[in-house]
């Protein structure tokens, strides 16, 4: 079986991504679609390799059920652009980033998380790094429909289906 495979992409990760990475893991563990999904994220600067996501942030998704302790930061790979089907950027400086960084035959592989929840009119997921609680609860909102819409056009389109069963 092959997997779909989907990279988180912030700048650090340790806010943003992470959280994009447990949200869409819970999502599909509801649904029991783990098995055909490969999920990761990074960020496009190397300021926490390493790491575990910002206390703040796993805090307020052990509060929705969703575990990030197991989660390290890393940077994004010249690698990950072959290897992955979608890398969703959590806004615009990273979305350019990934963009001035990526081979152009892979550029189509890149979009803006938020693309999956156009109801929310906007492309960005905020950094919550510098704000309070209210951030870290207005990424796990924002991600939580982003997957949500993700997951449904995967399904519409049937690449569910079609990638993942032989």
């Amino acid at each position: 079986m092959e997997k779909i495979k989907v990279l988180f992409v912030c700048m650090g990760n340790i806010c943003r991504s992470p959280t994009a990475e447990g949200v869409f893991t819970k999502h599909i563990k509801e649904q029991d679609l783990e098995e055909c999904f490969i999920i990761d994220s990074a960020g496009t600067h190397a300021y926490h390799i390493g790491e575990p996501p910002d206390q703040r942030a796993q805090n307020a998704a052990l509060e929705r059920n969703i575990e990030l302790t197991h989660l390290r930061a890393r940077k994004v790979e010249m690698e990950d652009f072959e290897d992955f089907d979608f890398l969703l950027a959590m806004d615009d400086d990273n979305y350019a980033a990934l963009m001035n960084s990526c081979p152009e035959e892979y550029k189509d592989k890149i979009s803006y998380f938020l693309d999956y929840a156009p109801h929310l009119d906007t492309r960005e997921v905020p950094d919550p790094y510098y704000g309070g609680k209210y951030g870290f609860e207005r990424v796990l909102d924002l991600t939580e429909a982003a997957s949500a819409g993700f997951l449904s056009m995967l399904q519409k389109t049937g690449s569910i289906n079609q990638k993942t069963k032989q």
